[in-house]
C-alpha cells in the first residue's frame, strides 16, 4: 500500500457483493490503509426477476451476517462509514429491512452503537404512475412506452439510487448506510463526488470497482483499494500476488456493460473515450481523462418484476447408447405424445400451458442456436411446465411422470427406465416472475422517489 495526497478519498472495497466472500487478510490491509469509507454492494439483477419478484436476497442469511459482522468490526476499527447498496440481492424496502435487521442482531452481540441510514427505493404504482401520466416516464431501448395495464401488474418497483442519495444518507451522519437498490457504482462515486473529486474519475473508479477484484489478476480476491483525487484515481488489489494491470482495469469497463466507453448514471453519462491508464508499478493502475458529461434531466432507472405464471419441473437421465445418440428425436416425439394426452385427459389447450424440454448436454443453454455438437456419455432431460395456476402446473407434471422415465423410442420395443435424480421427478417451482420495467423516470429533487431514515442502533448498553 501506498501513500496519498492530502485531498484524495480513499474507498476500500471488501468484495464484488456481501455474501460471496472476501480475503480476511487483505481486507486487514485495506483497514491498515487507513480508508475514508468502506463500501460493498448487496445486490443485482444478474440472477434474473424471482428476487425482485418475491423481495428477497439471493444469498444466505447465516453467510450474509458472517461477513457483515467481519465489515462492521473493520468500520468501527477504522472509525468510517460502511456502506451497502442494493441490499438483499433486489434493493426493495423489505431487504433493507431484512439487512437492518441482521445490522441489530450485530450491533446488540458487539456492543456497538451504531447511527443507521436506511435509503428506501420502492416505488409506489401510484407515484410511476403520475409520472408515466405526465410524459416523466420514458422506454430504454429496445422496450416499449409503458402504459398503465403493464404497470399495474408489477409486484415490485424499485428505482436506482445514484450518488446523490448515497451522498445525503452520508452528510446524516451515519456510520452505517443500508441502501435499496442503487446503481452498483453510486456507493463508491458519492463520497469522492462529495469531496471535490473529479467526477469523471469518481464515477470511472466506482466502476472499475464495482465488483472489487474483478479488476485484477486475481478476481476472487475481492478486496481493492482506489484514490480518487481531482485529476483521476489509482486502483490496487490487496491480496497476495493480486496486480492490477492497464488491461485488467480498463477491460471492466466491458462488463456488464454495451457500450465499453459510455456508462450512464442518474443525472448524466461517463465518457472513458480518451482515458489513459498507466501502470504505476506491478500492482498499481492510474487512470485519468476520464470525463462526467451531466444531462439536463435528472433521471433513475426503473426495475419491475411481475407474476406470470406458476412452473413445475421434472427431471430424466438418458444413458442408453441409442437414446442418447438420438436424444432431440425422442424428446421431439415425446412432445407430440404428451401435448395430446394432455388435452385428452385433462382438456386443456395448447396456449393454456407450455411445457419445454431441454436437453441437458445436448443444447440445454442455446436451444435452437446451438451450433456445436458432441458425443455425451449421457444426456440429462429438464421438462419445465408452466400454467396460470400452480395446481395445474403440478398436475401436468404427475400426467407426464410415468412418459418422460418410460418413453419408448419405437412403438415396436419394450418400455424403457430413464434414471431420475431423486423422487418424485416432478417437483414444483412456484411463481414465475419477468421483469417488466426497463425505463427512466424524470425527478425534479433527486430526494423525491426516495426515503431516508436515521435511527440508533445499540443503544445504551452497547459498549
Amino acid at each position: 500500500m501506498h501513500t496519498r495526497s492530502d485531498t484524495s478519498t480513499r474507498v476500500l472495497v471488501p468484495s464484488g457483493v456481501l455474501g460471496i466472500s472476501f480475503d480476511r487478510a487483505a481486507l486487514a490491509r485495506g483497514v491498515a490503509s487507513q480508508p475514508d469509507i468502506i463500501c460493498i454492494d448487496g445486490g443485482s439483477t444478474d440472477s434474473g426477476p424471482f428476487y425482485l419478484g418475491t423481495g428477497t436476497s439471493k444469498y444466505s442469511r447465516a453467510v450474509t451476517k458472517t461477513e457483515w459482522r467481519e465489515l462492521m468490526l473493520a468500520r468501527a476499527q477504522a472509525g468510517v462509514p460502511l456502506v451497502i447498496g442494493s441490499c438483499g440481492t433486489c434493493g426493495t424496502d423489505d431487504t433493507v429491512d431484512w439487512m437492518l435487521e441482521i445490522t441489530r442482531e450485530i450491533a446488540a452481540e458487539l456492543g456497538q452503537s451504531v447511527k443507521v441510514a436506511t435509503l428506501k427505493s420502492s416505488q409506489p404504482v401510484e407515484r410511476v404512475e403520475r409520472a408515466r401520466v405526465a410524459g416523466r416516464v420514458h422506454p430504454l431501448a429496445p422496450s416499449a412506452e409503458l402504459d398503465a395495464t403493464d404497470l399495474a401488474g408489477c409486484v415490485n418497483t424499485v428505482a436506482l439510487a445514484g450518488a446523490e442519495q448515497i451522498g445525503a444518507a452520508l452528510a446524516a451522519g451515519a456510520d452505517i448506510v443500508l441502501a435499496g437498490r442503487t446503481t452498483d457504482t453510486a456507493t463508491i462515486a458519492a463520497l469522492p463526488l462529495t469531496r471535490g473529486a473529479h467526477a469523471g474519475a469518481a464515477w470511472h473508479g466506482a466502476k472499475i470497482a464495482e465488483c472489487g477484484a474483478l479488476c485484477s489478476t486475481n478476481p476472487t480476491s475481492g478486496v481493492i483499494l482506489v484514490d480518487f483525487d481531482n485529476e483521476g484515481f489509482t486502483v490496487e488489489p490487496l491480496a497476495d500476488g493480486a496486480r492490477c494491470t492497464p488491461h485488467s482495469v480498463s477491460a471492466h469497463m466491458l462488463y456488464e456493460n454495451s457500450d465499453p466507453f459510455v456508462l450512464f448514471e442518474p443525472g448524466g453519462y461517463l465518457d472513458v473515450s480518451d482515458a489513459r491508464y498507466v501502470a504505476l508499478d506491478e500492482r498499481r493502475v492510474r487512470v485519468t481523462a476520464s470525463k462526467w458529461v451531466p444531462q439536463n434531466a435528472y433521471t433513475v432507472k426503473l426495475e419491475g418484476a411481475s407474476a406470470v405464471g406458476y412452473q413445475a419441473t421434472i427431471m430424466a437421465v438418458l444413458r442408453d447408447v441409442r437414446y442418447v445418440a438420438k436424444a432431440k428425436t425422442w424428446v421431439d416425439q415425446l412432445s407430440v405424445f404428451l401435448s395430446a394426452e394432455i388435452s385428452r385427459q385433462m382438456s386443456l389447450s395448447v396456449d393454456e400451458y407450455t411445457l419445454e424440454f431441454r436437453l441437458i448436454g445436448v443444447d440445454s443453454a442455446l436451444g435452437e442456436l446451438e451450433t456445436k455438437t458432441g458425443s455425451p456419455v449421457e444426456v440429462g432431460v429438464l421438462g419445465i411446465i408452466t400454467a396460470d395456476d400452480q395446481e395445474t402446473a403440478n398436475e401436468i407434471g404427475k400426467l407426464i411422470n410415468p412418459w418422460v422415465l418410460h418413453y419408448p423410442l419405437t412403438t415396436d420395443e419394450e418400455l424403457p427406465t430413464f434414471a431420475f435424480p431423486y423422487s418424485p421427478a416432478q417437483s414444483e417451482r412456484g411463481a414465475l416472475y419477468e421483469f417488466c420495467l426497463n425505463h427512466v423516470m424524470e425527478l425534479d429533487d433527486p430526494m423525491e422517489a426516495f426515503t431516508l431514515q436515521v435511527l440508533e442502533v445499540g443503544g445504551a448498553n452497547a459498549g
